[in-house]
């Protein structure tokens, strides 16, 4: 999800899934500003979390509306979707799916209704105790919802907007402060109501959230680049366990978890920006350093050093830094390869990665290359390319990555193979150097990899390469490896129903939904 152009560089294959996050999150409460177009430069910002979907709701005091479809985000707005989204408070959301099917119905924000209103939400992160929240749903709301919760939406996003829509009782602020403790998993959450723009993040911050103040208001987003496309500064990340609220009265802060961070370590690696900084710490400056420290762990003798564009440029500078071997561009990137949904052929299929990158030929004949990118996880890419480069003339083919082995499927929102599609599963590095045909292979040690984030190893989740999870999983979960929804039961039915919601089915394609 980190490129520049919104794709997955493990994508790079017609057909081959590689590892998403689940989203992008985008609030802002700024009276007197144009918060839709706000909030869609900020989903701009954040394209590279999602590009399955893409969503925006907006406030005006009185009414929520919320305009939706499938697509990237300049796909789904234009200039006359946004001039229907008046008001002074916004959310937006990019999407891709890891619970539930990829269709119009799971495209975010979600809507519902509550005691005094409305509530829009948007959720990046993962859920692990969906069927318990789906049974506590049933519980305080009754059985006659089965129906309801069994069409519609089938994420678990779905289930919280149920929770926090469905309470008569309580305002929308203290239903969340009594909910929020009960849920599991990842997730940051921007949610709002007519009058108010909420934000909270899971006690573990796994997945990132910051706070940012604008001239005449206040945005919260994923990333701290969203910030900066907007104009705003950056006041503080969102603590684990708090909720956020910003209305007319400023800012108010709850703490609803005693915090536990264990912040994602594969936002450093590949997820994030390069221009965001994740717990004061660029981005970029981490994965240039974690170049660095692959330099010294698996030196090589080469000529040049050349990086998969875009996500292991930083780590190839790093590498040629350390090593004294020459940096160059040996491939080069079409950078209007998008999201496609076209089905390619098999004449297609077998061009592969050159629909996205090309050997520069010049650059590469003859020469002995170090190729740095950041993951391997089923060593298609990576076959392909090592294949492409000697094609073109290349005389070794020298593979480092700069994090270590993915190992271990996630179950915070990263849409990571199972176990048994992951390439190093069951395979040794030798084993994996001999897979995709490249002279050597080199990974960075976890250490070194956690070490270039200056952050502690036990505020890190690692998950994905040590398989130890900082959050509590279903037995079954780590058992089957396989997204959380497909292996839980469900009060629903078999796995795979439809856990819905609350709220009315709407249809159509880029609707507008209103209560």
């Amino acid at each position: 999800m980190a490129r520049g152009d919104g794709r997955l560089t493990h994508d790079l294959l017609p057909g081959e899934k590689g590892p998403q996050d689940a989203c992008g999150v985008f609030g802002v409460w700024a009276p007197g500003e144009e918060v839709a177009k706000l909030a869609y430069f900020g989903l701009y910002a954040l394209q590279h979390r999602g590009q399955e979907s893409a969503g925006i709701a907006t406030s005006n005091g009185e009414q929520i509306l919320v305009y939706k479809d499938m697509g990237l985000v300049s796909q789904v707005f234009d200039e006359a979707a946004l001039n229907t989204l008046q008001g002074y408070i916004a959310i937006g959301h990019a999407r891709y799916s890891t619970t539930g099917s990829s269709t119009w119905h799971n495209a975010q924000p979600t809507l519902g209704p509550t005691s005094a209103g409305t509530v829009a939400l948007g959720h990046n992160g993962n859920l692990t105790n969906t069927s318990e929240l789906v049974s506590l749903v049933e519980e305080r709301y009754g059985s006659k919802h089965r129906g309801e919760l069994a069409r519609g939406s089938t994420t678990d996003t779905a289930v919280l907007t149920a929770l926090l829509a469905g309470d008569p009782d309580h305002t929308l602020e203290a239903t969340a402060l009594e909910v929020l403790p009960r849920v599991r998993g990842a997730f940051s959450l921007v949610f709002i109501d007519e009058h108010t723009l909420y934000a909270a993040r899971d006690p573990h911050g796994v997945r990132p959230l910051v706070l940012g103040r604008l001239e005449r208001g206040w945005v919260v987003a994923s990333e701290t680049a969203a910030l900066d496309i907007v104009g705003a500064s950056f006041v503080r990340e969102v603590r684990p366990g708090e909720m956020i609220a910003i209305d007319a009265n400023g800012v108010r802060s709850t703490q609803f978890a005693e915090p536990t961070p264990t912040g994602c370590v594969f936002e450093y690696v590949y997820l994030a920006r390069p221009d965001t900084s994740i717990a004061g710490r660029s981005v970029h400056a981490a994965r240039v350093e974690m170049g660095r420290r692959l330099a010294r762990e698996n030196p090589a003798e080469a000529d040049l050093v050349i990086p998969v564009p875009e996500s292991g440029t930083p780590a190839a500078v790093g590498y040629a830094a350390e090593s004294g071997i020459p940096f160059a561009q040996g491939l080069t990137k079409n950078a209007y390869v998008g999201r496609t949904f076209i089905e390619p052929s098999q004449t297609i299929r077998q061009l592969g990665i050159r629909l996205k990158l090309n050997p520069l030929r010049e650059v590469i004949r003859g020469k002995r290359l170090v190729v740095v990118d950041d993951s391997i996880v089923r060593g298609n890419t990576q076959r392909a390319m090592v294949r492409m480069l000697r094609e073109a003339g290349a005389a070794e083919v020298h593979v480092r990555i700069s994090s270590p082995p993915v190992s271990w499927p996630c179950f915070y929102g990263i849409d990571f193979a199972t176990r048994a599609e992951l390439i190093a599963t069951g395979m040794t590095p030798e084993q994996i150097c001999r897979s995709i045909s490249a002279d050597s292979l080199g990974y960075i040690s976890l250490e070194g990899m956690i070490a270039a984030t200056n952050q502690p190893a036990s505020k890190l989740c690692a998950a994905c390469f040590t398989g130890s999870y900082p959050i509590e999983l279903p037995a079954e979960a780590q058992l089957l490896g396989k997204n959380i929804l497909e292996q839980i039961p469900l009060p629903l039915g078999a796995p795979g129903d439809n856990l819905g919601s609350l709220l009315p089915s709407f249809g159509g394609t880029g609707a507008l939904e209103h209560p």
